[in-house]
């Protein structure tokens, strides 16, 4: 088994060119999580060529939803 890369936010190129998928990472620093709702706002953002709230050159966005909980489980994971 491979040793998981390890990764610090905000990413460079070099940082994003060395991934492969299905590596395993090991993240430090800023992750941004977001639902639809607020992924389609930064787009609209953008598109209007408006300033987003923060500057995401580098950084790491994580599509976050809601997963049921297994039987058993109080929450499920978010993924």
């Amino acid at each position: 088994m491979t040793q998981p890369i390890k990764i610090t936010s905000p990413l460079s190129n070099a940082d994003v060119e060395k991934l492969k998928t299905g590596d395993k990472v090991l993240i430090t620093g800023v992750l941004y999580t977001a639902r639809d709702a607020a992924h389609k706002r930064l787009i609209e953002l953008l598109d209007k060529g408006e300033k987003l709230p923060f500057d995401i050159k580098g950084q790491l966005i994580y599509y976050v939803g809601p997963t049921p909980a297994k039987p058993g489980q109080v929450i499920g994971s978010a993924g």
